[in-house]
């Protein structure tokens, strides 16, 4: 008799759920909520593959059925982008489910964890209001696949489902989701970079013609013409980051220059290259990028906080402010460190545990923060005049009572249109299964 559908092994990482309650003897097509209590949706892509969504607690999963082989794959390319710190989600699991007529009778489950408040290209592009957000979405994805291509990361199927986005400081960041056709290599040549922005246009040319025949889409946000204004952003910042200085005698200050531009765009640099040019009189300077977590990484170092880029260069901003008041009113230099530990100690704490009293706990302190801010400079800029933090947060609170579901994005007078989740309820009783394998 043949054995019928069911979990075979489960791998797992350390700090999540064991899963060990879902119906696995299922094919993830056929789960509802009937037999799965968790089951939750959310805005989502297109995929080529079955995909569900299970909440625990405040967390969703995402749970994809792929082929044994496609799904190990999958989960060693995702691991290699949660390695090299690249934007992306963040994979969870591997389950390995008997099917009985699939090779090797298995199929693969990839479970990765989903952003909060994130949303994919495709599903925002469907809302209007979009004219608003237009440049920098197009940037933001521009800047994801330069960070994946300076990691050595090609794609091989960048699409508007593929992409996720979620706000970062007022600003917008970019995650990959999928990584089915994706490979690792310690660097990426011109040409394969070449093939990945093809790919790239192809198939957003191809998903908002998908759009356009379900909805009527913005007038700036043209089928033919929006894939090349991204690539066209790629190739400005690949540019702009990988240019090569020509320096003469007495110009080693523009070594510096060099690094902080590279800096205020988020780029940490690795190294400089200083090679001979010409007769020897001249230097050749070419900067070796990293990362684009330049902010974050010095945020980190200083307070122990973690934050998005633009988040932790928003808040870097204030500790550099404040530093500035203390130099001024001690009447000596005083290090950032202090400043750092007095800013952590005097405003960010105290403002996140006021709030957390009138408004319950955030899921994203740091840009709860940065929505107080963010705030606090409308509110100044209507007064004409600082109105300092305690009125900020004073209105802040006011602002969210009046709108307990802010959208993702909001700009200073009207809100992008957003899909709230439900997060349902987490059952409590469990279905036998296998025990789960942890690493």
């Amino acid at each position: 008799m043949t054995p019928p559908r069911g979990l075979n092994a489960l791998h797992l990482h350390q700090g999540h759920p064991d899963f060990l309650d879902l119906p696995w003897y299922l094919p993830l097509e056929e789960w509802r909520l009937e037999v799965c209590p968790r089951l939750v949706e959310v805005p989502r892509g297109l995929s080529r593959h079955p995909v569900v969504f299970v909440s625990y607690g405040a967390h969703i999963y995402a749970l994809k059925e792929l082929p044994l082989s496609v799904g190990r794959r999958e989960y060693e390319m995702l691991r290699g982008l949660e390695e090299r710190h690249l934007p992306a989600v963040t994979v969870v699991g591997l389950a390995r489910v008997r099917v009985p007529g699939e090779p090797g009778d298995e199929v693969a489950i990839l479970l990765t964890q989903y952003l909060p408040s994130s949303l994919p290209y495709r599903v925002l592009f469907m809302n209007k209001g979009l004219e608003r957000y237009r440049e920098r979405l197009l940037d933001s994805m521009a800047s994801l696949l330069v960070r994946l291509h300076l990691g050595g990361f090609f794609w091989g199927d960048c699409s508007l489902s593929n992409v996720l986005f979620r706000r970062d400081a007022g600003e917008l960041q970019a995650y990959a989701v999928d990584a089915e056709t994706s490979e690792l290599h310690p660097k990426l040549s011109d040409g394969q970079r070449e093939l990945d922005l093809l790919i790239m246009e192809e198939n957003v040319t191809g998903g908002l013609a998908d759009l356009a025949a379900m909805v009527e889409l913005p007038p700036t946000l043209d089928v033919y013409a929006t894939a090349p204004s991204i690539r066209q952003r790629y190739e400005r910042l690949w540019a702009e980051i990988n240019k090569e200085l020509i320096l003469t005698p007495g110009e080693s200050y523009r070594i510096h220059e060099r690094i902080r531009a590279l800096n205020e765009l988020g780029f940490s640099v690795g190294e400089v290259d200083l090679v001979a040019s010409g007769d020897g009189s001249q230097l050749r300077m070419r900067t070796i990028v990293t990362d684009r977590e330049y902010h974050r990484h010095q945020l980190h170092n200083l307070t122990g906080l973690v934050a998005e880029e633009r988040q932790a260069a928003l808040l870097l901003n204030e500790v550099r402010e404040l530093k500035a008041t203390l130099t001024r009113e001690m009447n000596r230099s005083v290090p950032l460190s202090v400043a750092a530990f007095r800013w952590l100690d005097e405003r960010f704490r105290p403002t996140l545990n006021k709030l957390e009293r009138e408004l319950g706990p955030a899921a994203d302190e740091a840009e709860l923060y940065c929505q107080v801010l963010e705030h606090k400079w409308f509110l100044s800029e209507r007064a004409k005049r600082d109105v300092g933090l305690e009125v900020a947060v004073k209105g802040y609170v006011t602002l969210r009572r009046e709108q307990p579901a802010p959208a993702l994005l909001r700009s200073a007078t009207e809100p992008l249109p957003g899909v709230v989740a439900n997060t349902g309820t987490s059952p409590t009783d469990k279905q036998e299964a296998p025990s789960s394998e942890r690493s």
